[in-house]
């Protein structure tokens, strides 16, 4: 069950998120190999970020999941995610857009980590 948390600078407020949402559940699904009902996508706006110094546009973000996640799966959604934040939230003003240079994501394969000792 793949779980993607997006943290932004954006204003969302009045911004139709429905169809970003949309985009991107699907496109998570696709490049994990998980079914859409098993991905959970957060997106929060207006939280302050600072990239590179000052305050345009940018985007951080996690996705854990239980699987799936190999160098390829993890390029593809850096790509993949970052594209589509930049698509949706550019229709806002230039200054707005969400460069894909200024979006970072964190992959976490819950599998890879070492099971617990039971002692």
């Amino acid at each position: 069950m793949p779980c993607l948390y997006i943290t932004t600078n954006v204003n969302m407020e009045g911004v139709d998120t429905d169809p970003f949402y949309l985009e991107v559940t699907k496109a998570v699904a696709s490049i994990v190999g998980r079914p859409q009902n098993l991905v959970m996508v957060v997106l929060k706006g207006s939280i302050e970020i600072v990239f590179g110094g000052n305050k345009e546009a940018a985007a951080y973000a996690e996705i854990v999941s239980m699987g799936g996640i190999t160098k390829q799966v993890k390029r593809q959604l850096i790509a993949t995610v970052g594209s589509i934040l930049h698509s949706h939230f550019s229709i806002r003003l230039i200054s707005l857009s969400i460069n894909p240079t200024h979006f970072i994501l964190k992959v976490f394969d819950m599998q890879a980590l070492p099971l617990p000792s039971k002692l």
